[in-house]
């Protein structure tokens, strides 16, 4: 009996513990299964645009005049009159008169010149009148033949000197007179004065200084492998020249006229020179618009137009890599499409191949990219990891303009 205790004893306990067992297993919750995360990698892209596009090159300049002329007396004498027109600032027309030196002396001059060759030529018609009667009186005495002298050729000659250099003489008294009044050599503006009514001025004494009107031109330093986006280096381009009148920007109209055709020795610069005419619009139609006027001195920066492109599109330079740009295709693979860059204009780069319209350029950052990897695009889908605040792609990437 007491064996068959200790037998049922422990008989007893496990099948408790197993009981027990079954009981807390029965009680255990299965594991929840958790969804699915998609971690295909989310991008934001930028269409691309592809159309016509006309280079510009940028320069700068000062607007100086074509003509300058320093005005300086030919004659000497006293300032007797001078023209109100004749200050600072003011416009004159060609051969106005700005300033006359007192004549009286150089109109006595050309009294006596005038006096010197009527005698001059008294003097020939009477040498005339002897050698026809020296001829005459010779072939009445003899019939060999006369000698130069018998005839008063010498005689004839010398007189005939005396009146082309009485003419001389006529011509320089003349001119002299002439330069006593001080005229615009062409339409112009007075930049300055250096006499005053009254004063006296010496031969070669400074006058006056003037810009002339007709032409305004602006020296456009140009780098050289700028040279190479103008047709033909930039001859006959037109140019838009941008300043400032009177507070306000203002745009004029100009042409490339001519290249000085060296390279400075302290810029290595090429320069262009742009040329705008009647700059003040002096000649401008009274029924037009007058346009507001280039004034001498203006700073003024310039767009030279240049060779035009028959497809381009314009990048931000940063995703550009190697010559590459990351495309998502249609299938919403990563593509990287080899281009060609025609140029780069400060953060941008223009491209002329190797992208098509609508193309869907990648402008958000990739942590490893591959080519043919699966993407997502931005807002195409829900992502419960997905930044609400994420900035929009829109102001990722510089403004593209075309």
């Amino acid at each position: 009996m007491k064996h068959t205790k200790q037998i049922l004893v422990p008989i007893g306990i496990l099948a408790a513990g197993i009981l027990l067992f079954v009981g807390f297993s029965s009680m255990k919750k299965p594991p929840e299964e958790k969804p699915e995360v998609d971690n295909t990698p989310i991008v934001a892209v930028k269409e691309i645009h592809v159309a016509p596009m006309s280079l510009t090159v940028n320069s700068y300049g000062i607007v100086k005049p074509k003509y300058e002329t320093e005005l300086v007396a030919q004659v000497s004498g006293q300032i007797v009159e001078l023209a109100d027109i004749f200050v600072r600032g003011g416009f004159i027309s060609k051969n106005q008169l700005l300033a006359r030196i007192d004549p009286n002396d150089y109109q006595a001059a050309l009294i006596e010149a005038e006096a010197n060759m009527a005698s001059a030529r008294a003097a020939l018609e009477k040498e005339r009148a002897q050698g026809q009667v020296a001829e005459r009186e010779w072939k009445r005495i003899t019939d060999t033949s006369p000698t130069e002298l018998s005839l008063r050729k010498p005689q004839l000659a010398q007189e005939l000197a005396r009146v082309k250099s009485a003419q001389a003489s006529v011509l320089r008294a003349k001119r002299n007179l002439e330069r006593t009044e001080i005229r615009a050599p062409y339409d112009a503006m007075i930049e300055s004065r250096t006499i005053g009514l009254g004063s006296f001025v010496g031969t070669g004494s400074k006058v006056g200084k003037l810009l002339g009107t007709d032409v305004a031109e602006i020296r456009l330093p140009v780098a050289d492998n700028q040279l190479q986006f103008l047709e033909a280096q930039g001859e006959n381009a037109q140019v838009d020249l941008i300043g400032t009148y009177a507070g306000k920007n203002v745009t004029w109209q100009a042409k490339i006229a001519r290249s000085e055709g060296v390279i400075d020795s302290k810029s290595r610069m090429s320069y262009l020179v742009a040329e705008i005419n009647d700059p003040y619009g002096l000649k401008a139609n009274f029924n037009s618009s007058k346009q507001n006027p280039v004034r001498f001195g203006s700073y003024v920066t310039a767009n030279i137009l240049g060779v035009s492109l028959e497809s381009a599109a314009v990048l931000p330079r940063y995703l550009v890599d190697n010559n590459r740009v990351a495309i998502l295709d249609a299938d919403s693979k990563l593509h990287y499409a080899d281009i060609i860059i025609a140029r780069q204009e400060g953060s941008n780069v223009i491209v002329t191949s190797g992208l098509h319209e609508g193309d869907q350029i990648i402008v958000s950052a990739l942590d490893y990219p591959v080519n043919g990897m699966k993407l997502a695009l931005q807002g195409s889908k829900s992502n419960g990891n997905e930044d609400t605040n994420e900035e929009d792609p829109e102001t990722q990437i510089a403004s593209i303009k075309d």
